[in-house]
């Protein structure tokens, strides 16, 4: 993909066939603040440039029939979703509908090197079936801060050896396309936005919960980053003063105390102890345990592992119920790995919210799990990469 759109009025024309699907020259004047003759041009400048096609003939409104408009079908996404023990990688097509995806573990700690081979083999792998010929832009999500403007890791508190690491860059060579980074729960809001939960929500918060934690804000539409790119990281704030170590060189912070892998610590612990059996047999013919294993114990009924799930919604809830109080926002979703904790963890976190937060802001809040599951990353990658793209060069 070279061409680009020349300026606004086709950039928006482009991100309404992104998000819209096909459609005629009618209906995106509905939608667009402009003349006939003046859509007219752009729409034919576009369809120039092979961004577009037409696309049949748009049904009747009681005049002369014009042509549907599609985005060039061509067109090819590839969305990565980095995760702290996974990779998800994901081809699109420009609507950002899914059409392959492929998942592999994968422990971020192994450096970025190791990481990215894997990638890009998953990436030869999917062309290989035939879903690409290449990519014509590539979005990438990774679990830690991001300086956005460069697409560089800082500092990430779970990934070793990524600081400063040139991601964009590196990628972008080996790729041969446009490639842009952001946190992987900004992405994962994006992915809920564009096809999931979101769709109709301007201002939401959501929160990944799985190795680490952290919360896409979303206002008017937009991803807000703050002004380094660390606005959302409330895995750290603190939740127990002067308690647990965190990865962070911190003390008490919400992610040692309910994440992934402190859910994973305490159930090994409980297991050990004596005090649930049923983790303690899992945990004897696994040999670890990790957050699936405790879902499955409280499926069973096990009081350890329920305990384990309410004490940890609640101390999400009780950060959640701060930043509702806050930002004040439409709806609020909980994605990530230990969602698989389902409607335990879901009932805590919406009784601490509602409980602590004001009703003038919670009155009609819904707390929601994502639909998306894994492949809301992936989208919200795609979803990054056409941002860019479909903005004017």
């Amino acid at each position: 993909m070279t061409a680009r759109p020349a300026n606004a009025h086709q950039a928006r024309l482009l991100r309404l066939l992104r998000d819209g699907g096909p459609n005629s020259r009618a209906q995106l004047g509905d939608q667009v603040d402009l003349s006939r003759s003046k859509l007219a041009v752009e729409v034919d400048r576009l369809l120039e440039t092979g961004l577009v096609v037409a696309d049949g003939l748009a049904a009747s409104r009681g005049g002369r029939r014009s042509h549907n408009i599609r985005l060039a079908p061509a067109l090819r996404f590839l969305g990565v979703d980095i995760g702290a023990t996974s990779i998800d990688v994901a081809v699109t097509n420009a609507e950002l509908e899914v059409l392959g995806h492929l998942n592999h573990p994968m422990d971020v700690r192994e450096g970025p090197v190791a990481v990215f081979e894997q990638v890009l083999a998953m990436a030869a792998k999917l062309k290989v079936t035939g879903l690409a010929e290449e990519f014509d832009g590539a979005g990438i999500g990774v679990p830690g801060p991001v300086r956005f403007p460069e697409g560089v890791p800082v500092a990430p508190p779970i990934m070793p050896g990524w600081d400063g690491f040139p991601v964009r860059e590196a990628l972008s060579q080996e790729l041969g396309c446009p490639v842009m980074v952001d946190n992987d729960v900004n992405l994962m809001a994006m992915g809920e936005q564009h096809a999931g939960v979101a769709r109709s929500a301007g201002d939401f918060l959501c929160i990944k919960i799985g190795t680490g934690i952290g919360c896409g804000i979303v206002v008017g539409g937009e991803v807000y980053r703050g002004t380094t790119g660390s606005a959302g990281d409330i895995g750290h704030i603190q939740v127990v003063a002067d308690g647990r170590a965190c990865a962070c060189g911190n003390r008490g912070c919400l992610e040692a105390y309910f994440s992934g892998a402190a859910l994973a610590r305490d159930a090994e612990d409980a297991a050990r102890t004596g005090r649930s059996p049923e983790l303690a047999g899992r945990l004897a013919a696994a040999g670890r345990l990790t957050a699936v294993d405790v879902a499955a114990a409280a499926a069973a009924g096990d009081p350890t592992a329920l305990d384990l799930i309410r004490e940890g919604g609640n101390r999400v809830g009780q950060v959640i119920a701060g930043l509702v109080s806050f930002f004040n926002p439409a709806l609020v979703v909980i994605g990530g790995g230990v969602t698989g904790l389902g409607h335990t963890l879901l009932a805590s976190v919406r009784t601490q919210v509602y409980r602590q937060s004001l009703p003038l802001a919670t009155g009609n809040l819904p707390i929601v799990l994502g639909e998306l599951g894994p492949t809301a990353g992936v989208t919200g990658a795609a979803r990054l990469i056409s941002d860019h793209l479909f903005s004017p060069a």
